[in-house]
């Protein structure tokens, strides 16, 4: 049944693999150009070597799969000097960290996800980002146990290390929100990124529930759990005993109290104790519903592998508790308040957690539940088939009709948007492409160097077993990997079973679904090449200062330099022409002459009201006038990314001239310039 071969392993180990024959590589890779322009249009040269590539017999799985790149790429903003960052939303709101746009709550989804991007830059320099002051620790998180996670997945010792002393400094900083006596965890809801949960309405007699309720929650006691467990294997790896230890010694005391008191087995659930005293409850008092959140201890391993604990997953199956039509319910649908709506934004429904399927705890959950089926063998209820259908019903989320749309919530039984702000579209609070990876694919990261792979797959006959996978161009420890099943052999010609290549180079194979297991020794990870976009404004009315012939709305001239790229016509970005049919301009003024040789530009384009310019150029201004230093041979790109080059030169001025296409108006999605590429 099982075939490693060891002869090509064993190689692995020491030297580079050699690649397979071209007309095998032909038979079992994924046509990327392809695939790549089918899903990003004129976008695609972002993706082709920085993604990897999936494919399976469910295409919606597939078209979620990119979706989810597009994503995570819309939502990478450029600061210039500082690097980039990832945002939650596309658009700014009130509570995020100002003027970068950051949030910490998601940086946990946000690491997990781009820790498979081929190119490191993005989440290392959000890393560093967080790391300089960014996690103002606005919500809970477990940033350093994702940061451990990436460094799983690329070996990168340095990278791992670089913020250790600042990670140690921000978990002491959470000693504010330790019950010494009780030795937990407490956090305000609303603080834990889950406002309107079972604790804070009831702290509220069920009268509100947007703040208060602090209550020893499962969430923050298992990201603090994760953390101190990240920074003890972290303080091991840099060769500090005494910090391993005490680390080692603050993971195991959470866990000891986790289970010894937000265990309920009235419930057979995790639950929260109320840590606020008041006339509506009391402290220690638990909380008397079952909500998601308590299935976060397995996301972390904090749980041990005892049938007592497993049947707590049959609450998630349960149509009478948790599981909705549509989708994960926070709170079983017993409890008294469930699904009432408190909160109004100009008469429409905001965000709360009573009831409502919420991307952000599906994701929690669906690695949670990977990683008991996975190597906990008290599995209680849960199946494969329960995952993958899990899988196939939060991907089911993403679709507005025929239109990928994630949003902020939903509801469990219709599985339409409840939100639905301008805010909502495209919402980054969550993960997609980590657990197809690590569950579906089954991509176990380890921090020894064996390669495991376990496709969270049912068997054939399962309503939920898929034909067929693949994935590749999956980075990890500076190779490539690849990961196919193939039921019959018939899809990709190569035989039956499960395969994983390595630099392109078949190295192990089994005939059915199962583990995996192979050395593949490290390589030093690609070295992250930077270059600095010169013209981000952050700040209205700093430098650099933009301007433009017409439209001068000061909030439309940022948009084009604010460091942010996307396509969606749902959430306008960029400054836009009035449509008059006439030249037009848009100029930086950078405040004091540097060198320059490139720009970049992005045009959005709709079909209808606007189209990329049919001609633009670039001038510099020296000498008291402008002068031209590029000019394309045709029309820039719509919906991607144009690049221009010059000879360097320095000035503290650049004007973007555009020729519109006809009638139609322009709109200028981001005007970036740089130094020469390194």
């Amino acid at each position: 049944m099982l075939a490693i071969l060891l002869a090509a392993a064993v190689s692995l180990a020491g030297t580079a693999a050699p690649a397979l024959a071209q007309s095998s590589l032909a038979q079992s890779s994924l046509d990327r150009e392809q695939i790549a322009r089918k899903h990003f249009g004129n976008d695609a040269a972002w993706y082709r070597d920085r993604i990897p590539f999936f494919e399976s017999s469910d295409p919606k799985l597939d078209a979620v799969w990119y979706y989810r790149w597009g994503l995570f790429r819309a939502h990478q903003r450029d600061l210039g000097a500082e690097g980039y960052v990832t945002t939650e939303f596309l658009d700014d709101v009130s509570w995020q960290r100002q003027p970068y746009a950051s949030l910490n709550d998601a940086s946990g989804f946000h690491i997990a996800e781009g820790r498979w991007l081929n190119d490191r830059r993005f989440t290392d320099d959000y890393i560093a980002f967080m790391y300089a002051g960014g996690n103002d620790r606005h919500f809970t998180d477990h940033m350093a146990d994702s940061v451990w996670g990436r460094y799983l997945v690329d070996g990168d010792r340095d990278a791992v290390l670089r913020h250790l002393s600042v990670m140690r400094h921000v978990y002491r900083l959470w000693d504010e929100k330790y019950d010494f006596a009780k030795r937990l965890y407490f956090v305000e809801p609303l603080l834990d990124a889950t406002e309107y949960t079972v604790s804070s309405i009831d702290a509220s007699g069920g009268q509100d529930g947007f703040r208060g309720g602090d209550s020893f929650r499962p969430s923050v006691n298992s990201y603090m759990f994760a953390n101190a467990r990240a920074l003890a294997n972290m303080a091991r790896l840099a060769g500090d005993a005494v910090m391993a230890r005490e680390y080692d010694a603050r993971a195991e005391d959470i866990r000891e109290r986790v289970l010894a008191d937000l265990w309920s087995s009235s419930l057979g659930h995790f639950v929260d104790r109320y840590q606020v005293d008041n006339e509506h409850v009391k402290y220690w008092q638990p909380i008397r519903a079952r909500e998601l959140v308590g299935y976060l201890p397995w996301m972390f391993d904090l749980v041990p592998d005892e049938a007592r604990y497993a049947g707590a997953w049959a609450h998630l199956l349960d149509p009478k508790v948790l599981a909705g039509q549509a989708g994960m319910r926070t709170v079983e649908a017993s409890y008294e308040h469930y699904m009432r709506q408190y909160r109004y934004l100009d008469g429409a429904p905001e965000c709360q957690w009573n009831g409502p399927v919420w991307p952000y705890q599906t994701t929690q959950v669906l690695t949670a539940m990977a990683n008991l089926l996975d190597h906990y063998k008290g599995t209680g209820p849960v199946t494969r088939g329960d995952y993958m259908r899990l899988l196939r019903q939060y991907a089911a989320l993403h679709y507005q009709g025929d239109r990928l749309d994630l949003e902020e919530d939903y509801h469990p039984e219709t599985g339409k948007p409840i939100v639905g702000l301008d805010r909502s579209h495209h919402y980054f609070h969550s993960g997609f492409v980590d657990l197809v990876l690590t569950g579906l694919v089954g991509i176990r990261p380890r921090a020894d160097d064996l390669l495991e792979v376990n496709p969270l797959l049912p068997a054939a006959g399962d309503a939920q077993a898929l034909r067929w996978f693949r994935a590749e161009n999956v980075p990890y420890r500076g190779h490539r990997i690849a990961v196919t099943w193939d039921a019959d052999g018939r899809r990709y010609g190569r035989g039956a079973g499960l395969s994983i290549e390595v630099d392109g180079r078949e190295v192990a194979r089994r005939a059915d679904l199962g583990r995996l297991s192979l050395p593949v020794a490290r390589r030093a990870p690609p070295a992250i090449a930077r270059e600095v976009n010169q013209a981000v404004q952050l700040v209205r009315g700093q430098f650099p200062k933009p301007s433009a012939s017409s439209n001068q709305e000061p909030a439309k001239l940022q948009d084009a330099v604010d460091g942010r790229v996307w396509f969606y016509p749902e959430l306008p970005n960029g400054w836009d022409s009035p449509g008059a049919g006439k030249p037009e301009w848009f100029a930086i003024d950078l405040g004091r002459p540097m060198p320059l040789a490139q720009a970049e530009l992005a045009f959005f384009a709709d079909a209808r009201r606007f189209a990329a310019p049919r001609g633009v150029e670039i001038e510099i201004w020296r000498d008291g006038q402008w002068h031209s230093v590029a000019k394309p041979a045709g029309a820039p790109l719509a919906n991607g990314i144009t690049r221009l080059d010059w000879p360097t030169v320095a000035t503290d001025r650049v004007r973007l001239r555009m020729i519109p296409a006809g009638k139609q108006a322009i709109r200028l999605v981001e005007f970036k310039l740089f130094a020469a590429r390194p």
